[in-house]
C-alpha cells in the first residue's frame, strides 16, 4: 500500500510544479496593461512596515498616540511653500472619525478640482440612485410594423462584446442585445427590419463649458450621449474598441450613438436578421413594446470603476442620471445643479460649484474642505450606501491612477504603499489629491491637497510631490 501512496504524492507534487510553471508562462504573455498581474515573487526588501498593517484599525488612535496639530504641521512643513505647487496651494488634514482639523491652508478656497470632482459625482449618484441601481439599453417596436428602435438608457459601461473574463465589472453588450432581439423577431416571424436609434434621454450639448474639442480628439472623453459603446473608443481601423486593453489615446468617435447603431445592425445581420434602409435618429413611439433589453452592472460597481480609472464618460453619465432622478434637465447644467443640490442636502454646500460631472472643465470649483467632507461622509457608518466611494479609491502602489504607471501620480514603493487611498485629479496646470492615509499609529486621516496654478510644465513634479505628502502622513504618528 505504501508504493501507490508514494506514487500519488509524487504525482501531486509534479502537478503542482507543472501548474506553477504554466501560470508563470501565461503571466509573462499578458499585455503590458496587465503588468500588475505578475507571477508571485519574494521581494528583495520590505514594502510595508508591519506596524502599519497590524495596528488596530480604529477611526482614531488612542489619546496618547493621536496626531497633533503641531505634529502634522511639522511633518508637512517641507511641502508648504514648495514652488513645485505653484502660487496657490490648498491643504486640509483631519481625523477621519471625528473631523477634528489637524492642518489647514486655504481650505475654504475654491480650486479647479480636476478629477477629484468625481468624488462629488459618486456621492451624489449613490445617494440619489442607490448602490443597486442599473441602466437598461432596450430595443422596442418602431412606428411601422417592420421597424425597431434601439433606445439608449445611459449605460456608460455598454460594450460591443464581452471583454476578457478578468474584467470587472462585467458589462452588458450589444452582442447580447442583438441575439435577444433576433430571437424575439424570429418568434414573431420577422426576419427583415428597419432600424433607428433614440438618444432622447439626454439633452443639450455633447461637450461641457470649458471643454476644448481636443478632449475628444486626444481620447480623454467622448461626446456625451445615452447611447454609445466602449465609451466611444476606436481602434486605428475606426471600429469600436471592444475592450479597454491598454491606454487608448486615439481620437474618440465624433458620433458615438450612430456608431453604436451601426454595430448593432451588423450584429443583427450576423444573427439572421436583415436590416434595410438608412439607420437614422428617431424617437421611440409612445407605448412601444420592448423586444429585448440588457442591463448594466449595479451602480456600486460602476462607481468603483469610475474612481479607479478616473473615467470621464462614466462620470458624465452618472451626473445626467442624478439630474433625471431629481427632476432636472439631463444636460451638463442640469447634472451640475442636481449634484450641488444633493450635496447641499447632505451638508456639503457652498464648497462645490460645478459645470460638469467629471472635473474636466477648468471652470469647476471645489474647496479642500469640501473634498474632506465628501471623504468623511462616504466613510461614515450612517451612510453605508456611499461606501463604494471609499472602496473604489485607487491605492498607492497597487491600483488605478495610483498604481505603478497608472498616471502621473503613480509612484514606486514608499511609506504610503498600500495604506493611502486617494482620488487623483490633473489638468495641464492643475493637480489635486484627496483621500485617506492610515498612519503608523493606526489613526485614519482624511486629507485633500490642491494646486491649480502650476507652471505649464509643472504637473510632472507637482503630482508626485502630492503623493509624497500623503506618504508623509502615513509614515508619521505626527504627535
Amino acid at each position: 500500500m505504501r508504493r501507490p501512496r508514494s506514487l500519488a504524492l509524487v504525482a501531486v507534487a509534479m502537478l503542482c510544479v507543472f501548474t506553477m510553471g504554466a501560470g508563470t508562462a501565461v503571466a509573462r504573455l499578458l499585455p503590458r496593461r496587465l503588468a500588475q498581474l505578475r507571477p508571485p515573487a519574494v521581494t528583495g526588501r520590505p514594502l510595508v512596515r508591519a506596524g502599519q498593517v497590524l495596528a488596530a484599525a480604529a477611526g482614531t488612535a488612542d489619546s496618547g498616540h493621536a496626531a497633533t496639530r503641531a505634529g502634522i504641521a511639522a511633518a508637512l512643513a517641507p511641502f508648504i511653500g514648495n514652488q513645485v505647487f505653484g502660487s496657490q496651494l490648498g491643504v486640509l488634514v483631519a481625523d477621519l472619525s471625528s473631523g477634528r482639523v489637524l492642518y489647514q491652508q486655504n481650505a475654504g478656497v475654491g480650486f479647479a478640482p480636476a478629477s477629484t470632482a468625481k468624488l462629488a459625482t459618486a456621492v451624489a449618484a449613490l445617494h440619489v440612485l442607490g448602490p443597486t441601481a442599473t441602466f437598461r439599453t432596450t430595443v422596442v417596436t418602431g412606428p411601422a410594423p417592420d421597424s425597431i428602435v434601439l433606445v439608449g438608457g445611459g449605460d456608460p459601461t455598454l460594450t460591443v462584446r464581452r471583454p476578457p473574463g478578468i474584467a470587472y465589472p462585467q458589462p452588458a453588450t450589444l452582442q447580447q442585445l442583438a441575439a435577444a432581439t433576433a430571437r424575439a423577431l424570429k418568434a414573431k416571424g420577422r426576419r427583415i427590419v428597419r432600424l433607428s436609434y433614440d438618444t432622447s434621454l439626454y439633452g443639450g450639448a455633447g461637450l461641457a463649458p470649458g471643454w476644448p474639442a481636443s478632449y475628444v480628439t486626444q481620447g480623454n472623453v467622448s461626446v456625451i450621449t445615452p447611447l454609445e459603446v466602449d465609451q466611444g473608443r476606436l481602434l486605428p481601423s475606426g471600429a469600436p474598441q471592444d475592450a479597454q486593453v491598454g491606454m487608448n489615446y486615439l481620437p474618440r468617435s465624433p458620433d458615438p450613438a450612430a456608431d453604436a447603431a451601426g454595430v448593432f445592425a451588423s450584429l443583427l445581420r450576423a444573427d439572421g436578421i436583415a436590416v434595410t434602409g438608412t439607420i437614422g435618429l428617431a424617437r421611440a413611439p409612445a407605448g412601444a413594446v420592448t423586444l429585448a433589453s440588457v442591463t448594466s452592472p449595479p451602480l456600486a460597481e460602476i462607481v468603483q470603476l469610475m474612481l479607479e480609472q478616473s473615467n470621464n464618460v462614466i462620470a458624465e453619465n452618472l451626473a445626467r442620471h442624478v439630474a433625471i432622478a431629481t427632476g432636472q434637465p439631463a444636460t451638463f447644467q442640469g447634472g451640475a445643479r442636481a449634484e450641488e443640490a444633493t450635496l447641499a442636502r447632505l451638508g456639503i454646500g457652498s464648497g462645490v460649484q460645478l459645470v460638469d460631472g467629471s472635473g474636466l472643465s477648468p471652470l469647476d470649483r471645489i474647496t479642500p474642505a469640501a473634498l474632506v467632507q465628501l471623504i468623511r461622509l462616504a466613510s461614515a457608518a450612517s451612510q453605508p450606501d456611499l461606501r463604494p466611494v471609499i472602496t473604489g479609491l485607487p491605492v498607492t502602489g497597487f491600483s488605478g491612477t495610483l498604481g505603478p504607471g497608472g498616471s502621473v501620480f503613480g509612484t514606486g514603493p514608499a511609506a504610503g504603499y498600500g495604506v493611502v487611498r486617494a482620488k487623483t485629479g490633473n489638468l495641464q496646470t492643475v493637480a489635486a489629491l484627496a483621500g485617506i492615509a492610515y498612519d503608523k499609529d493606526g489613526q485614519l486621516l482624511a486629507f485633500a491637497v490642491m494646486a491649480d496654478k502650476l507652471s505649464k510644465d509643472g504637473l510632472g513634479a507637482a503630482a508626485p510631490a502630492m503623493v509624497s505628502l500623503a506618504d508623509t502622513l502615513a509614515a508619521c504618528g505626527c504627535r
